[in-house]
């Protein structure tokens, strides 16, 4: 996943594994009716934009042709950045049109709900529409057929797969080809959301009737154990909470419960649907009204709205803490329900920094 720690200064987009599997495929092809690669190899994105990519591999036979491509993700912190994307066409029978095929790292969808079905290979519809775009250059340039296998391997994707959520989403195998612009936009963190949005996805295909979206990896181990969920129904939803809400108010299920730690709930009890630090802030004022509303002393409250931290507010609110958590995770109920639209049954976990839960609110009977 991309992190939200974005240095300062203007930085350097880059190019997604869609469309340097595009160039790839573009340059492979005429490789394969005329004999010599193109290099650079330009292609033509969605919007307009006509970039050049440097071959950084080439490889020609009687019956295919391979290029390969690093993947340069300017200064976004992706895990597929300096990956070697390598396409390697094969003509196909008459008629036949394109054929996607997983090479070695990309992987095979196994799960209902995702863009493409299972059985599938993992490359996304964005960026088999500019293969086929490039592959449409290729074929009137040099009186080609325009029938091809395409298929398309990342050396070590398996690996770094790892550090994405495809096996949760059940793409198994290695990596997915992504990119609807062809373009990556530093700390966007559109990934992270493709991915929040895929797994709402596919836990509706699986007809769950019950997600958790939690703050980060142990509030989600803590939900998991307290409501005995499969990982299929564990939405990583980091700080974008927001982002969650308002996909399942357009793609519902019957219940979700958010999950998180004292801290990022109370930014969601104030109203905060992002809840990055560099977005949203705690409103340690706002928290002294709760523990005035919970019957604090005037000693205690003023204390509050000194303080720096949510995490400091519960160590001195001793045994109104408890009450403290519940209250916040009311009113990050009602931010919910609001933000939801009653399409959603909804209730709130706050757990502490050792995954113990310290307050709920919504439903209670698990």
């Amino acid at each position: 996943m991309t992190t939200r720690n974005k240095p300062p200064g203007e930085l350097r987009r880059g190019w997604t594994t869609g469309a340097c599997a595009a160039a790839a495929a573009k340059a492979a092809y005429q490789a394969l009716l005329t004999g010599g690669f193109p290099d650079p190899v330009t292609i033509t994105l969605p919007r307009g934009q006509t970039p050049a990519f440097a071959l950084a591999r080439e490889d020609l036979a009687r019956d295919h042709a391979s290029a390969g491509i690093i993947k340069d993700a300017g200064d976004d912190p992706d895990v597929t950045h300096g990956a070697l994307v390598i396409a390697t066409v094969r003509r196909g029978a008459v008629g036949a049109g394109i054929t996607y095929r997983a090479g070695a790292g990309v992987g095979t969808v196994t799960r209902p709900g995702l863009p493409i079905p299972p059985g599938e290979p993992a490359i996304n519809p964005g960026p088999r529409a500019q293969i086929a775009q490039a592959i449409a250059e290729v074929t009137a340039a040099w009186s080609g057929s325009g029938d091809v296998d395409v298929t398309v391997s990342i050396p070590g994707g398996a690996e770094l797969a790892k550090r994405t959520l495809n096996g949760r989403l059940g793409i198994v195998g290695g990596l997915s080809i992504l990119g609807t612009t062809g373009i990556v936009v530093p700390f966007s963190c559109a990934s992270w959301i493709h991915s929040i949005q895929r797994g709402i996805d596919v836990a509706r295909a699986a007809g769950l009737a019950h997600i958790v979206g939690a703050t980060g990896s142990t509030s989600e181990a803590a939900a998991k154990r307290l409501y005995g969920l499969d990982d299929i129904a564990l939405i990583d939803m980091g700080d974008f909470v927001g982002g969650m809400l308002k996909y399942l108010r357009r793609h519902p299920v019957p219940r979700v419960t958010i999950a998180g730690g004292f801290g990022k709930l109370a930014k969601l009890a104030a109203g905060s649907l992002d809840l990055h630090s560099g977005a949203s802030r705690i409103d340690v004022h706002d928290l002294a009204k709760m523990l005035a509303e919970l019957g604090a002393n005037e000693t205690l409250v003023d204390a509050a709205r000194q303080m720096n931290s949510a995490a400091e507010i519960m160590i001195a609110a001793g045994a109104l803490g408890r009450p403290l958590a519940d209250l916040v995770a009311r009113r990050a109920r009602a931010t919910a329900l609001a933000t939801l639209a009653g399409n959603c049954v909804v209730d709130v976990a706050v757990f502490d920094r050792a995954g113990a839960l310290i307050g709920r609110a919504g439903l209670q009977t698990d």
